[in-house]
């Protein structure tokens, strides 16, 4: 029984994660989709470039000391070493910032519905988990992905990801390490900002149904969830207050309060975008009904200017750290309702 084990070091490393004034890195694209973005600045994707652009971020000092509490790797990277012979991992240790792992596979159609996608990698989990603790990771992640279109996301789709999370995180805890678990509605589609809440209202019952029926440790746990915001290609985009206000009322809604705490996903915002509707949810957020430590698991928008200055330049390396130096600094003041436009305009 779940009852009998001792959930207080997973309850210790989650609070980590959602510390005040800082937020989660993930660095854990996959080689395919971390080359598409190396295409689009002309750098040839290598596992000698992929090294090089994630030391710079995690040899960034100011950040990762001050505003990033943990950082998410992919299986690569959590097994590469620096340039002066440092493993990766305890590069990112020496920071004080956690070490965690993605641990699915990718996504492939779900059977009889060719439109979602369910995420893989349950089969072997245990035992790779076990190697990635070996490693240094104390927590790790799991994305499920749900779209909004004519009739989806289906509740077939919903109740798989759900069970695969489930599964997942239970898995996590039984390893020691905390489970970020996410289900991301994605903002394809020209749907408006009540059809997301309503989509993400759904995904996210069904989530802690299965999560509690697995009796994984909810306290032991991070939610890294999709903002209720309108779909990329809606004709009337609701505004930032009208996002912030709706995200709110969902988690309200929808997450119990004894979840360890809520790292939203960006989910193709633009840097800015993401400070501020982040900066809004916690201006906004009231103690009694949003018991959560709210803050950022980003990862384009923490990178995206920083990458365009690296360029795959080691004499870029100082100016593409300043950047994503000021990216963490915005997103550490937006985690606690701190930050305005202005600030950019200033750092511009």
């Amino acid at each position: 029984m779940t009852a009998e084990r001792d959930f207080s070091h997973l309850e210790t490393i989650a609070a980590r994660m959602v510390s005040a004034g800082r937020g989660i890195l993930a660095a854990d694209e996959s080689d395919r989709t971390i080359a598409k973005r190396f295409e689009a600045i002309g750098v040839a994707s290598s596992e000698a470039s992929r090294r090089d652009w994630r030391e710079t971020l995690f040899r960034a000092e100011e950040a990762m000391r001050e505003r990033i509490s943990g950082v998410i790797l992919f299986d690569e990277t959590l097994r590469q070493s620096s340039e002066d012979g440092t493993p990766l991992a305890e590069l990112i240790a020496k920071t004080g910032a956690l070490v965690g792992i993605k641990v699915d596979k990718g996504v492939a159609p779900l059977g009889l519905h060719p439109r979602e996608p369910i995420t893989h990698g349950l089969d072997g989990l245990r035992e790779r988990l076990e190697e990635y603790r070996s490693l240094g990771a104390v927590f790790a992640k799991w994305r499920a992905v749900l779209k909004i279109g004519d009739e989806l996301p289906s509740r077939a789709a919903i109740a798989a990801n759900a069970e695969a999370l489930s599964r997942y995180a239970a898995l996590c805890q039984e390893a020691g390490l905390v489970p970020i678990v996410e289900p991301e509605i994605l903002m394809d589609g020209d749907h408006d900002i009540s059809r997301c809440f309503d989509a993400t209202s759904e995904v996210l019952r069904a989530v802690y149904e299965s999560l509690a029926l697995h009796g994984v440790h909810l306290a032991g746990t991070v939610l890294k969830p999709n903002m209720v915001v309108s779909g990329a290609d809606c004709f009337q985009r609701a505004g930032v207050e009208e996002a912030a206000e709706k995200t709110l009322s969902c988690l309200a809604a929808c997450v119990p309060r004894s979840v360890g705490g809520v790292a939203f996903l960006s989910g193709g915002q633009s840097e800015e975008e993401a400070t501020a509707h982040l900066n809004a949810i916690n201006a906004m957020k009231r103690q009694d009904a949003h018991p959560w430590p709210l803050t950022f698991s980003y990862g384009r928008a923490l990178q995206t200017s920083s990458l365009r200055l690296w360029g795959g330049r080691a004499d870029n390396r100082a100016a593409a750290q300043e950047a994503f130096s000021h990216r963490a600094k915005m997103n550490g003041l937006a985690q606690m309702g701190a930050w305005s436009a202005q600030m950019e305009e200033s750092a511009s």
